[in-house]
């Protein structure tokens, strides 16, 4: 089970913070070092010093780390067009070495995009279905060759398609809990498909539609990475899980209830049920960014035992 260390700048968090986080993610021995992409913050947080931008950050980071893999859980796809991101995340690969995975979405949360004049059309999903096809597209052709895609919402004509990214193929996540569309542009255009914040028992229902998917459309349903993302909340004891709780304003019950919450011991537990439904990966969404003392506690205890 590999285990990423997945945050949420928005809620307050500034380069330098996510740069810590990030070092000590690489230092601990964790996988990956994700992070959100939004503009606003959510809930009852000032959200101060204020949003960072997702690929800028990841572009600093991929000059100050050398192992961990860094990505997004999800970009929004209606944050940037699709042939700009394709050259923003290849020169994130290549400054990185060729360490970067893009989780695309179609965004969600509107009063972001209210708040920073981004447009919020209603088609979200069929354009992404177009964003990945150019995207992926751009990466594939060949140097020395044009690449031209004209859809609904996105018209391409001789586009050099360029830069290339540094590895051969960026790994593309796409999660979500639809139930038919989904699942579909996993099998056609994913590497890992992604349940975020859902039960063992959604996880299993959405794990096996995408599976179901995937053979549908030619391809065999263990080429894909099956994985979630769950908040966590780790501590020795009762009383260490309650403050660390309370300090991200959750209540430990709740967090047992639908996160990877209590001693190392019950979390291992928890993450061992996602194993058996086919999870080979988990996202662990640290809302603490300035309680490192956790991430050392999860890498001793947690990570440790599941090697």
């Amino acid at each position: 089970m590999d285990l990423r260390i997945f945050t949420e700048p928005q809620q307050g968090a500034a380069y330098d913070t996510l740069l810590t986080v990030a070092k000590a993610t690489e230092d601990l021995g964790f996988d990956a070092f994700f992070r959100s992409d939004h503009y606003l913050r959510m809930g009852a947080v000032d959200g101060l010093p204020g949003p960072t931008d997702a690929w800028m950050t990841l572009a600093g980071l991929a000059r100050e780390t050398k192992r961990i893999r860094l990505g997004t859980l999800m970009t929004a796809g209606t944050f940037r067009l699709p042939g700009v991101l394709a050259i923003q995340v290849a020169q994130v690969d290549q400054m990185s070495g060729g360490r970067v995975e893009l989780g695309l979405g179609a965004g969600w949360f509107e009063e972001e995009h209210k708040a920073y004049g981004i447009p919020f059309p209603k088609e979200r999903f069929a354009r992404l279905e177009e964003q990945l096809a150019i995207v992926t597209g751009l990466w594939a052709t060949e140097v020395g060759k044009t690449f031209d895609f004209h859809g609904t919402y996105y018209d391409l004509t001789d586009s050099p398609a360029l830069p290339k990214p540094a590895q051969r193929k960026v790994p593309v996540l796409i999660g979500g809990h639809g139930a038919t569309r989904t699942p579909r542009l996993a099998a056609r255009y994913a590497d890992e498909f992604n349940v975020p914040f859902g039960s063992v028992e959604d996880s299993a229902r959405q794990f096996a539609r995408v599976r179901t998917a995937a053979v549908e459309a030619g391809r065999a349903a263990d080429d894909l990475t099956y994985s979630n993302a769950l908040v966590v909340c780790v501590g020795k004891d009762d009383q260490e899980v309650a403050r660390r709780a309370a300090a991200i304003g959750r209540e430990v019950d709740e967090l047992k209830a639908n996160g990877l919450a209590g001693s190392p011991a019950e979390v291992v537990d928890k993450i061992g049920r996602y194993a058996e439904i086919g999870s080979s990966r988990i996202y662990l969404q640290v809302l603490d960014l300035d309680d490192l003392d956790h991430l050392e506690l999860i890498a001793g205890q947690v990570q440790s035992q599941l090697s």
